[in-house]
């Protein structure tokens, strides 16, 4: 696959049509076959499911669009560019292989594939037939964590000392995969492309409650290099909903709140300054500011038409995309790493010494940042 120079966002621009065919009528596929069908540069010529009934209602709601139960047969008649997988995790990869054999173009819904081997199969056959092969970490296509990335890249809340970050909810309980592969993935894509780079070690805790092996409720902590960590709290038994960020350095903190229907985003003008030299008597002299707060605006679009945009520029260009097939690989391999330590009731694990497609770049913007040109 051909790689770009940037990972940021191309401008749309005039593109002939690129044929798209959906796999998964479920949950979150319908969304996907509503905003590629209304972008002008795509048509959903076809959809898949195994269930009629799901097929039926696309058509009711989509009369041009071809429907069917057998994916094989889709991909031998139908004369695709693009396939996009809203199936259960543990299909990913063998869709998604067949698809790349194929020929086709393919974007595959997060987790990208159920093990590290997987994964790298995948971007082993997209790199050699030169096709795009993204994952749907949708977050990293909010306007929200758009200007929380840049105004961490930009040195604003000073050095990020640590992320916390709080996903929870009544269900929807799956049975093929725990809480922390259902849920945490969103918290992860948003820690990683904020950090720049991959943790040193994971540990996660949970439990099962309702359903034997499979736990539902879990923490990870995730450490970083020069003392920055991350936490990610993830439960399908809370009774209410939440959806909630917090990033803190050193200067400033960032609140991102993801239910909050206007002001999803509020910077603190809050922190702590330790004593120049620490002593017994100094410890009751750190000195504690607190300033403004400031909500900044935000000019919002829906998420996953940015994302499925994206996709399409980034097959009509050669493009590498946003969230593409390393990414997908590095946030299974903690995903990995995470179900290891809950074997091992809690034991950190430590990951290799790969790095995120962007090791160092926002660290060294902050840096820039802070001490000036």
């Amino acid at each position: 696959m051909i790689e770009s120079t940037t990972n940021e966002l191309d401008p749309p621009t005039e593109r002939p049509k690129t044929r798209v065919a959906v796999v998964g009528c479920g949950y979150w596929g319908p969304n996907l076959i509503r905003n590629f069908n209304a972008l002008p540069n795509a048509r959903v010529a076809a959809v898949c499911d195994l269930q009629d009934d799901r097929l039926e209602h696309m058509r009711g709601l989509y009369p041009g669009v071809k429907t069917y139960t057998d994916y094989g047969k889709m991909l031998a008649v139908e004369d695709l560019d693009a396939v996009v997988i809203a199936t259960p995790v543990h299909t990913h990869h063998p869709l998604a292989k067949e698809a790349l054999l194929a020929g086709k173009h393919t974007l595959i819904e997060k987790p990208m594939a159920s093990s590290v081997a997987e994964c790298e199969e995948l971007n082993a056959i997209a790199d050699r037939e030169n096709l795009t092969l993204m994952v749907g970490h949708t977050f990293l296509y909010s306007e929200p964590i758009h200007r929380i990335t840049e105004i961490i890249s930009h040195g604003d809340i000073g050095e990020v000392r640590y992320i916390n970050s709080q996903r929870l909810n009544l269900g929807l309980f799956q049975q093929d995969i725990n809480v922390t592969w259902d849920l945490a993935p969103h918290d992860l894509s948003i820690i990683l492309h904020v950090m720049g780079e991959m943790p040193d070690c994971v540990n996660c805790q949970g439990n099962a409650h309702v359903t034997a092996g499979i736990e539902d409720v879990t923490n990870i902590s995730l450490n970083f290099g020069d003392k920055r960590f991350a936490s990610v709290q993830s439960s399908w038994l809370e009774p209410r909903k939440v959806r909630l960020m917090t990033f803190v350095g050193s200067r400033r903190t960032i609140v991102f709140d993801d239910l909050e229907p206007r002001e999803k985003i509020r910077i603190y003008d809050v922190h702590v300054d330790r004593p120049p030299h620490y002593d017994s008597f100094a410890q009751f002299h750190y000195s504690y500011h607190y300033g403004d707060l400031y909500i900044p605006h935000l000019d919002q679009q829906e998420p996953l038409r940015v994302l499925c945009d994206h996709f399409l520029d980034c097959i009509a260009k050669g493009n590498r995309p946003l969230s593409c097939g390393r990414k997908g690989l590095e946030l299974v391999r903690i995903l990995e790493a995470c179900s290891q330590s809950l074997q091992g009731r809690g034991a950190p694990v430590d990951l290799p010494n790969g790095t995120h497609a962007d090791n160092g770049t926002l660290r060294r913007r902050v840096e820039r940042a802070m001490v000036g040109p």
